[in-house]
């Protein structure tokens, strides 16, 4: 499959793997805190849905923002910088930083990203109006950089926000984007869905799949604030922005609702979320390049990590590597090509069925080997949390 990429490398590790360091322009978390890089790249699209949004059900930005911007928060957040947080290293002594959030129901919790919260000693959570409650975590899920904070406060200042279908979003849809961008709190956005199935990294290097691109503008600050659509419904926890200095170049990138759904709910019954863990790194090898490369097309296994399912099965890694077209492709490993039966086709199909079992499921690997068709049992493991 090829891939349109601007910073990330060749080898793609994420969801069975670990995610590969970013090159060129800089892909920012988007919270008042300092600066560092990641990553994102463009996948394929899954079948798309036949569920739209109805267009003549459509809000103006003043409306939406009218309706929402009660269930809107700012994050104040304090921790003892002695280690490094993505995506910015700290230094010693306390350290403040800022982001935003949103309600999620009438018992006070709020949802925001792992990113923005995490190593926290303090967090302070702050309404439309002025109104700050101290909150606590309830969970944490840094795989898909979302977190879920408690307060207590009265059901009368609590306005939860309804969360709508990232699946049926379309590029060109319009979006809104609301936060408190360098601590400018209510501060409104908009502009449309540029892109969807963006591949974005999480705080612990595994990949976020579906991210949601747009040009409505998001800062440092945003990060953990809704993404509306033009019902007012949150399709989106905005996250990352891609800059080259920092600051918002138009490409900003937001968690997608339906990864909400899925993980929101183990947050709150768990406190974290375990995702099935292979523990290998992988590339494409695409079905019209396979040839030229002496391939099959499938899965290649880059890097097998140690101590993992992977390695107890015995898949090899590759040992060298060839350039087509441009691009570097890994060879003289093993090429992954089905799991469970079904097709493996490209690396992030692969992620994509890693990540719908869960950890300690057996699963059937096929895979070539020096030409050779081989297939290898296993019980998947738990994804690390760093």
């Amino acid at each position: 499959m090829a891939t349109t990429r601007r910073t990330i490398a060749a080898t793609a590790l994420a969801a069975s793997a670990l995610a590969g360091a970013g090159v060129g322009v800089g892909t920012y978390a988007a919270l008042n805190n300092g600066g560092g890089t990641t990553t994102v790249r463009q996948v394929a699209a899954p079948a798309a849905s036949s569920q739209q949004v109805s267009s003549s059900s459509a809000l103006s930005v003043a409306e939406i923002f009218r309706r929402a911007s009660r269930g809107v928060v700012e994050i104040s957040v304090t921790t003892q910088g002695s280690g490094t947080t993505f995506p910015f290293g700290q230094g010693g002594g306390t350290q403040t930083a800022q982001g935003s959030g949103f309600v999620y129901d009438t018992n006070g919790h709020v949802i925001t990203n792992d990113h923005v919260v995490a190593g926290a000693t303090g967090i302070s959570v702050k309404f439309e109006g002025g109104a700050t409650y101290k909150a606590t975590v309830v969970g944490t899920d840094p795989s898909t950089d979302l977190a879920v904070v408690k307060i207590d406060a009265p059901s009368s200042i609590l306005h939860p926000l309804t969360l709508g279908d990232s699946g049926a979003l379309q590029v060109g849809d319009g979006v809104v984007a609301i936060g408190s961008p360098f601590g400018l709190q209510e501060t409104v956005t908009s502009g449309i869905v540029s892109a969807l199935h963006r591949e974005i990294t999480s705080p612990n290097r595994f990949a976020i799949e579906d991210g949601i691109q747009t040009d409505a503008a998001i800062n440092h600050g945003n990060s953990g604030g809704p993404l509306l659509n033009l019902q007012g419904q949150v399709i989106g926890v905005n996250a990352q922005i891609q800059s080259e200095g920092g600051g918002n170049d138009g490409v900003g990138f937001a968690v997608p609702s339906a990864t909400v759904n899925k993980i929101v709910g183990k947050l709150l019954a768990n406190g974290k979320v375990e995702h099935a863990y292979l523990g290998v790194g992988i590339q494409t090898i695409p079905s019209a390049l396979a040839g030229q490369l002496g391939e099959a097309a499938g899965a290649a296994v880059t890097d097998v990590r140690a101590g993992t399912p992977a390695e107890r099965a015995g898949l090899h890694k590759a040992t060298g590597q060839k350039t087509v077209q441009g691009v570097q492709y890994a060879t003289g490993g093993d090429v992954i090509t089905k799991i469970d039966g079904t097709t493996i086709a490209t690396d992030d199909a692969l992620r994509r069925a890693v990540d719908a079992h869960q950890p300690g499921d057996s699963v059937t690997l096929t895979f070539v080997r020096g030409g050779k068709t081989m297939t290898a049992q296993l019980k998947l493991g738990t994804r690390p949390s760093s």
